[in-house]
């Protein structure tokens, strides 16, 4: 096989895949929720549960303060 027809052909393979892949790639578009569309989304119940009151971590706060502080410009 010549050079020139190996060429072509990987090119063209190349080409073949990369269509395809983009193809199969599928972004999410930013969308705008509302209230008004009650198909778009999945409305929670009138009647939740809520299991337990959510208390922070006192600890990861301080730690999450300490990395702030520390990401500032030293100078």
């Amino acid at each position: 096989m010549k050079r020139e027809i190996a060429r072509g052909l990987f090119l063209l393979v190349a080409l073949a895949i990369a269509s395809v892949a983009l193809a199969a790639w599928e972004q999410p578009k930013p969308q705008v929720f509302s209230g008004a569309v009650s198909g778009a989304s999945c409305p929670l119940p009138r009647v939740a549960k809520v299991a337990s009151v959510a208390t922070p971590d006192h600890d990861l706060l301080l730690f999450m303060f300490g990395m702030a502080q520390g990401m500032k410009s030293q100078g």
